[in-house]
């Protein structure tokens, strides 16, 4: 079952979502830290608490705040807007895909499909 955030990301791929029936272990949570520095989305390597994510929540701290933007419009991902595409979205998409580089480099072939399927491909995943 895909779990999709609000930005588009699929949440039921991604290594660092912890949520009731995608719990990850100590060791999971810790090689997604260790991941994450290795291709620049921390400077260092992260505790299991920093790391581990529970899904897309208006409290949550989002660089773009496109959690509390679709809460505040009444609708669960930016595909369901009608302000889509939007100055907020458009520049989720240009930082992510700045990623895709870094990634292919830094990471395993496993690793970077995954990367792929959780990240790369938001606007495949708010299609309808």
């Amino acid at each position: 079952m895909k779990i999709i955030a609000a930005c588009g990301n699929d949440c039921s791929i991604c290594p660092r979502y912890n949520a009731p029936g995608f719990e990850k272990t100590s060791d999971q949570l810790h090689e997604t830290a260790v991941l994450w520095q290795k291709i620049g989305y921390r400077d260092k390597v992260v505790s299991n608490e920093e790391i581990s994510c529970q899904g897309c929540r208006p409290e949550n701290w989002c660089r773009y705040g496109i959690a509390t933007c679709c809460a505040q419009k009444g609708v669960s991902d930016c595909g369901k807007c009608p302000e889509h595409p939007c100055d907020k979205f458009n520049e989720c998409l240009e930082v992510t895909a700045s990623f895709i580089p870094t990634c292919k480099n830094a990471c395993t072939a496993e690793e970077f499909l995954m990367m792929s399927k959780a990240f790369f491909e938001k606007e495949k995943n708010l299609l309808p």
